[in-house]
């Protein structure tokens, strides 16, 4: 289930009462500001994840601070969204400054198209389908387990 929409706590609730096995993610690609496809209605699953990280790491970073850019004339312009991309994107930008501005650290994945979405959800399915042969005790995985397992086609 790549999905950043939502109760994310019913979904989990719903897999473990069900007793299946499952891959739950933000997103299923292998891989602030976050740009994507004007129809995108949700803050970016992605640069949410990110920022969990960040917070782990004690960076102050608030989920409000994500810039979202919709406008398809600000993606070419601002962003550098290849024209071609425009109808289906994920840009993330991240940029930590130090509390004196001294330091800056400067991070950005960007994914043009579709297609790593849905090879990384059919690695997800095949990775699924040998935990349910192994019988696995394990029943509820994200992405990070399948891209640990290190099998990706």
């Amino acid at each position: 289930m790549g999905t950043t929409g939502g109760d994310r706590q019913m979904l989990y609730k719903t897999v473990q009462d069900a007793n299946v096995y499952a891959v739950i993610s933000p997103q299923m690609g292998k891989q602030v500001m976050e740009s994507h496809q004007a129809s995108k209605l949700d803050t970016s699953g992605t640069a949410k994840a990110v920022i969990s990280c960040f917070q782990k790491l004690s960076v102050t970073l608030d989920m409000k601070q994500i810039k979202q850019i919709r406008d398809p004339k600000k993606q070419l312009e601002m962003v550098g969204v290849p024209e071609e991309h425009l109808s289906g994107h994920a840009f993330h930008m991240y940029h930590l400054t130090s509390p004196d501005e001294t330091v800056s650290f400067e991070f950005q994945h960007n994914v043009c198209g579709r297609s790593i979405y849905a090879e990384g959800t059919i690695d997800a399915a095949i990775f699924l389908f040998k935990k349910v042969q192994s019988k696995a005790d394990k029943r509820i995985y994200d992405m990070i387990d399948v891209l640990r397992e290190g099998n990706m086609r």
